[in-house]
């Protein structure tokens, strides 16, 4: 009786160190997994860096929405200078100076109660190329997490260049490109000043507002791009991007 006694004893106590190692299994299992995701994005971005990504999640929603989409990818070499500048003014005047977050914009945004954006044009490169649309704090704290990653591996030049061929520029168009030859039957490279600002003036909301028949409020605001993309070059706020 004793013997078996002390047999089941110690096969406790073998037992017992078991249970101890699962927490720490698991702990290890996340560690590599969250590494393994680390990696991944950081791959993702720098392989887009050089490599044009081949959709994002809205063109494949609004693709699945309405059975086709217009898009037409231009480098940055091809787009008027104008445009880009436009682009600037309207979405992210202080884009060379800033590191992917806009701390004043911040600031603005948390004194009018978030009624305004404070979005850079990075911000919205991560989320129109990485992630998605919407809002939730998950979102938002992955665009935060992988924003200065894109500041880091990619030029100035190559997050706009994204941004003016992925941003959605009307009903079903992206880019730049597909909405000067939509709306002006012209390329990005010939767009006028007026043309590029009403482009711009448009983006906060390309599918409730029209380039064509702007409302008032949109004239309004592409003649105010107007006047900030003149500045922003005076100024020198357009050096990160123009040679």
């Amino acid at each position: 009786m004793a013997k078996k006694a002390a047999r089941k004893s110690s096969s406790r106590k073998s037992k017992a160190p078991k249970t101890k190692k699962t927490p720490f299994l698991i702990r290890r299992w996340l560690t590599r997994a969250m590494l393994g995701v680390v990696i991944f994005v950081v791959g993702l971005v720098a392989l887009f860096s050089v490599v044009n990504p081949p959709v994002t999640h809205t063109i494949w929603s609004e693709w699945r929405r309405l059975g086709k989409v217009e898009r037409d990818w231009v480098p940055i070499e091809e787009i008027s200078p104008v445009m880009v500048r436009s682009v600037v003014a309207a979405e992210d005047a202080n884009f060379c100076l800033h590191w992917g977050f806009d701390v004043e914009a911040i600031r603005d945004a948390l004194e009018n109660g978030g009624a305004r954006g404070a979005s850079t044009i990075s911000q919205q490169v991560v989320k129109n190329v990485f992630l998605w649309q919407g809002r939730s704090w998950v979102r938002k704290a992955l665009e935060t997490s992988i924003t200065p990653l894109v500041e880091i591996i990619w030029s100035k030049q190559r997050i706009l260049e994204v941004y003016l061929n992925v941003a959605e520029t009307g009903q079903g168009v992206f880019g730049v490109e597909a909405a000067a030859r939509r709306n002006f039957n012209t390329s990005a490279a010939q767009l006028s000043p007026v043309q590029a600002a009403r482009i711009a003036a448009i983006l906060p909301s390309p599918r409730n507002r029209s380039v064509t028949d702007p409302s008032v409020r949109t004239r309004r605001r592409a003649a105010s791009i107007l006047d900030g993309a003149a500045t922003i070059r005076a100024d020198g706020r357009a050096d990160c991007f123009e040679d």
